[in-house]
């Protein structure tokens, strides 16, 4: 099978052989540049502030660099420092600048009361929050239990101490890393929450 051929002309020639020579002279007098190169690489980015992160996306936690300029996310690339990635990222955490300035991204809870027909968009995350918490205190103290009555083996009823609720679940998903799972599970059980499950585990 014949090679393909290469289609090199004489500008090409010289322009990548004085580069060689370039760096294989800087080379000789003990100048290796290569590292500086790979430092200076990273800073794409003039006047920003870059804060350590870690992608939203799975569990693995690949870490990321993300560079900031007058309040506003400007770039985010991989962490050569994370022992996770090392620097690198799969397509959808090279991405994640996207998930910042993506004009489809909605920035405004959506809430739909009960009965109405159409969303109200003007909802605010503090009030979401406030909301969840509200409805989550109202539902633990209308269906907390303190005791159950079990009828043992030998036909009596028993009365028993459970302090749990039945009427919330919890379900933790793969996008979320461990740690994020097991504040969550203990925040849950705290609350005396019994039906607790993992996706990843489904």
């Amino acid at each position: 099978m014949t090679p393909p051929a290469i289609s090199l002309d004489r500008r090409d020639f010289l322009r990548a052989a004085g580069g060689g020579f370039a760096l294989g002279g800087l080379l000789g007098l003990g100048l290796d540049l290569r590292a500086a190169q790979a430092e200076t690489r990273r800073f794409k980015f003039t006047d920003t502030r870059e804060f350590p992160s870690v992608c939203p996306y799975c569990a693995v936690g690949c870490g990321q660099l993300v560079s900031v300029r007058a309040g506003k996310i400007v770039n985010i690339e991989g962490n050569p420092d994370s022992p996770i990635n090392a620097g690198t990222l799969c397509p959808k955490g090279a991405a994640a600048f996207q998930l910042v300035v993506n004009k489809n991204r909605v920035t405004n809870v959506w809430y739909r009361a009960p009965g109405a027909a159409d969303w109200d968009k003007n909802k605010t995350l503090d009030w979401a929050m406030d909301r969840i918490a509200q409805r989550v205190k109202e539902t633990r103290d209308q269906t907390w239990q303190d005791t159950i009555t079990v009828k043992g083996k030998d036909g009596k009823d028993y009365v028993r101490r459970v302090n749990h609720t039945t009427a919330i679940a919890s379900l933790g998903g793969a996008t979320l890393d461990n740690e994020w799972n097991y504040v969550q599970a203990k925040l849950m059980r705290g609350l005396g929450v019994v039906c607790i499950e993992n996706q990843a585990r489904i």
